[in-house]
Formats: structure tokens, sequence, C-alpha cells
């Protein structure tokens, strides 16, 4: 795993945490980010300028609350707060 170089807040490790890294997509420049709900697929779908994408499929239920955030000096202030974006669950 790369070391921190302070450009992320560093992350507690735990033994339940499961890493993946996507080598393929390495240095590849990001034109668009989409994140779906619907009522069977919910996805993170990153777009490269190269007009491939990297599609995270997951499943079931998510809340996602995007915050983007810039870190000088290694503390966090927080730019915008977005609204959360849900799956939708069926219900029986």
């Amino acid at each position: 795993m790369a070391d921190n170089k302070g450009t992320h807040p560093q992350r507690i490790h735990s033994s339940l945490r499961e890493l993946a890294n996507f080598d393929e997509v390495k240095d590849k420049i990001i034109a668009d980010i989409e994140l779906s709900s619907d009522m069977e697929f919910f996805a993170i779908t990153v777009t490269f300028q190269d007009r491939t994408t990297l599609t995270f499929i997951i499943e079931p239920a998510l809340v996602a609350f995007p915050v983007l955030s810039d870190w000088p000096k290694g503390n966090e202030k927080v730019i915008k707060r977005y609204r959360a974006v849900r799956s939708k669950i069926p219900r029986a």
C-alpha cells in the first residue's frame, strides 16, 4: 500500500478492511463521476477522458453523504455538503 503523503486524511485500518486497487485506470484523467440509484441498480460510474468507464455496482442498501472538502495544512475545511443519495429498496 502507498504511503500517506498528506493529501488524504489518515484512516484507521481494521482487520475487516478490504482494499482493491485498479491499476488499469492509474493516471487516467476523470471527465465525470455519476451516482445512480434505481429500484434494482445502484452504482458509481467514473468516466475518463478517453471514454472508458469504471463502474462500482453496489447493493442492496446504501446512503451516500457526499462532502467536498479541502485539506489545507492537514485540517479539513468543508466546501460543500451535498444532499444524501439513497438507494431505493422495495418493501414487501
